[in-house]
């Protein structure tokens, strides 16, 4: 690119040097030529007025006396009639200008110059518009290149950035040029690397919640598949069947609020629904992995309460807290039901040495980990529970009690009564 804009500039100016030059030189060595002839004329007339006055005079006239009226370079001829011709300096060879005048006493005077100095003026003049154009050439040239790496630089860099786009850094570079156009398409790969990144972490942020949330439900479901494979009783297969398709559906249902949140992590499905029945279903999932490890799971509180927000998301809200006080807790686990206001509360705790002190806040910050896990978990429950529009937080760090706030159903805040739910 840089060759063909220096070439075409250089070309533009050519053209400007050939008609203008040509015509320029045309023009003075018409006018050259026209001054040495009047020159030669008028010399001729200066001359024979001279002549005239002498005449006049009765003074002699010769070639000593005249020779100082007329240029050294020039050649003069005096015709006197009744005498003889008087000559003023040597005749030029070649081609000539000649100046003729006749005076009053019927003299006539001839002057001649040679054709080769109007020959000299004129090469000086063509010299001179050489140079002229050699230097405009020179100016074009530097002109050319300096406009042709202003130019080119831009877009060789905005060929790099694109390239980068396509290899997969979708990093913007912030980079204008001073040129509307280039900056214009400059704009525009930024926007386009910013979409590029945001919808890379997007992928990226739903591949890590859902190896995360799917994990729980298909350990569960190869749990009851397990169950199945291991007894003949065909009552207990039925059973363990019916709780496999349970998981089955809690899978399908996980895997739809993934795909959601993908498109859209504030779009829920909010519904009232019974809150006693989602935490007994989780208990019910996960006292068999607690009875494994050598720990109890129990649930307290207010009973009856009706919550607004997703079933399924709740479910895997509370399977996030409980999976990870089982990994990083201990004790027995609590879950407390209680309300507080219009809202209904969800509190799991456990006998555990609880959150560090130097996570605090961060903990439900994705890769915040404080037992080399994933750090995904409450990361996801969180985004889970703000989908619906509650709240999850960690209302203490030693030992740890985590709260999900849920809205209650308008209907049923004041036909609630205080009723405890008893340990079991």
């Amino acid at each position: 690119m840089r060759r063909r804009l220096i070439s075409s500039t250089l070309a533009v100016v050519l053209v400007v040097i050939a008609v203008f030059g040509v015509s320029l030189v045309i023009v003075e060595t018409r006018t050259i030529s026209s001054s040495a002839q009047e020159s030669v004329n008028y010399e001729a007339g200066r001359l024979v007025s001279i002549v005239d006055s002498r005449l006049l005079g009765g003074d002699s006239i010769s070639a000593k006396v005249l020779s100082e009226q007329i240029d050294a370079t020039r050649y003069a001829r005096i015709e006197i009639p009744g005498r003889a011709p008087v000559e003023i300096g040597e005749r030029p060879a070649g081609s000539v200008i000649r100046g003729r005048a006749v005076g009053e006493e019927g003299e006539t005077v001839v002057v001649e110059e040679a054709r080769s100095a109007i020959t000299r003026e004129v090469g000086r003049t063509l010299l001179i518009i050489g140079a002229v154009a050699l230097l405009a050439v020179v100016a074009a040239v530097l002109l050319a290149v300096r406009q042709a790496n202003r130019l080119a630089s831009p877009l060789t860099d905005l060929a790099e950035t694109a390239e980068r786009l396509g290899s997969g850094d979708p990093r913007p570079r912030h980079r204008r040029y001073a040129v509307p156009e280039l900056d214009r398409v400059a704009d525009v790969l930024d926007s386009s690397a910013e979409r590029i990144a945001r919808m890379l972490t997007a992928e990226r942020r739903l591949a890590a919640d859902a190896s995360h949330q799917l994990r729980t439900p298909l350990t569960a479901l190869s749990m009851r598949l397990e169950e199945i494979s291991a007894t003949d009783d065909l009552d207990t297969v039925k059973e363990e069947a019916m709780i496999a398709l349970a998981q089955v559906e809690r899978l399908t249902d996980v895997v739809e609020r993934l795909l959601t949140n993908a498109r859209d992590p504030r779009t829920g499905s909010a519904v009232a629904f019974d809150l006693d029945e989602v935490v007994k279903q989780q208990i019910e999932e996960w006292r068999p992995a607690y009875r494994s490890a050598g720990r109890a799971i129990v649930c307290s509180g207010r009973q009856g309460m009706r919550a607004v927000g997703t079933p399924g998301a709740v479910a895997q809200v509370l399977a996030a807290l409980i999976e990870n006080s089982l990994m990083h807790g201990g004790g027995t686990v609590a879950l407390r039901t209680r309300v507080t206001g219009n809202q209904a509360v969800i509190e799991v705790t456990d006998e555990g040495p609880g959150v560090p002190a130097d996570l605090g806040a961060r903990i439900f910050e994705r890769t915040i980990s404080g037992r080399n896990s994933t750090g995904i978990g409450l990361a996801v429950a969180r985004d889970l529970a703000e989908a619906d529009g509650g709240r999850l937080e960690l209302l203490q760090q030693q030992p740890p009690v985590f709260a999900l706030f849920l809205s209650r159903e308008a209907g049923t805040r004041k036909a609630q009564k205080d009723q405890d739910r008893p340990v079991r």
